[in-house]
């Protein structure tokens, strides 16, 4: 690993202007599960000479809730959002996501912050330098995406433009299904972005000297019922190869509204919209579940390994909406 700086900040504003005295060179580090793999494996050609230590800005570990819903530092640890007995009461498809990511070594120390923030698990943007020399590409700022005609077995399968690479943020798809939006500041000053405009096929809308302040989770309807459900080769550990997050509230037995997010199937978690149409108004019987799950991957793209990825993602959101019922 090369050397760096490791600057801790006292306050959001001194974070803020050590970021932008930097002029691009540094990175933000809080649990520390994502940077020093990347800083360790020397996977990037432009080295961060200096990493700024947020974990010592006190007030940003807080778990709140008010009339309009539920406020989350950036500094909650994953593991604090699933024992959270108001998360787990009112937010149940978050719970269930912070409960899905790694072991619980990573959850105790994973922050919501960073695990939003997280880089892309593409094998080959991820590939060591150590070995053979890093692999360049476009998200690296020049050269094709290299799983389009190679092995592309776990990337995206909607909206891959120049970068086929996949969000690998668990609770993004929950917060995508709950509406929740991001609250960040920065040099401009402060700004809030809903989930689903957070990410881009390059990366996340965070400009250099902007980090992330507050998530912001309104009030589910009342006696919404919510589920997450994750497929990974090896269940403990494992990023998804398809997530799906759903949030249904029924009327007598007509269903009222429906949001469907899907994880790990494009650049960002990704709402299906057309298959939350299909369920509004209708009583829920397995033909219109299976109908919506069709229509959630309607518009699919697969590339040439990763067809596999749409039978399952059809096959989670009908179980999805079968287990909220």
């Amino acid at each position: 690993m090369k050397s760096f700086q490791h600057v801790n900040v006292f306050s959001v504003e001194e974070a803020v202007s050590t970021l932008k005295d930097c002029k691009g060179s540094a990175r933000i580090i809080a649990g520390g599960t994502d940077i020093l793999a990347v800083l360790k494996d020397q996977i990037l050609p432009d080295y961060p000479e200096v990493l700024v230590n947020i974990k010592t800005i006190p007030g940003l570990e807080y778990i709140r809730e008010d009339s309009s819903g539920l406020k989350i530092g950036p500094l909650v640890k994953l593991a604090d959002l699933v024992s959270s007995p108001v998360v787990k009461e009112n937010l149940k498809v978050l719970a269930g996501a912070a409960q899905t990511v790694g072991t619980p070594q990573i959850r105790n120390v994973g922050t919501v912050g960073g695990n939003l923030c997280q880089d892309t698990r593409c094998w080959y943007y991820r590939y060591p330098h150590s070995i053979g020399g890093r692999l360049l590409c476009l998200r690296k700022g020049s050269g094709p995406c290299l799983a389009a005609t190679g092995d592309n077995r776990y990337h995206a399968i909607f909206g891959g433009r120049g970068c086929f690479a996949v969000c690998p943020s668990d609770i993004a798809v929950a917060l995508l299904a709950l509406g929740a939006e991001i609250k960040t500041t920065g040099a401009r000053g402060s700004r809030t972005i809903p989930v689903q405009d957070f990410f881009n096929p390059l990366g996340n809308a965070l400009e250099p000297e902007e980090m992330i302040l507050e998530i912001q989770v309104p009030n589910p309807p009342a006696e919404a019922k919510q589920q997450f459900l994750k497929y990974t080769i090896r269940k403990p550990i494992d990023f998804a190869i398809v997530s799906v997050a759903v949030l249904v509230v029924m009327e007598g037995e007509v269903c009222s509204e429906a949001r469907i997010a899907l994880g790990a199937v494009a650049p960002g978690p990704l709402r299906a919209t057309e298959a939350e149409g299909a369920l509004k108004g209708k009583r829920l019987d397995t033909t219109t579940l299976e109908e919506a799950a069709g229509l959630a991957v309607k518009e699919a793209k697969p590339l040439s390994m990763n067809g596999y990825k749409v039978e399952i993602a059809r096959a989670l959101v009908a179980r999805a909406l079968s287990a909220c019922l």
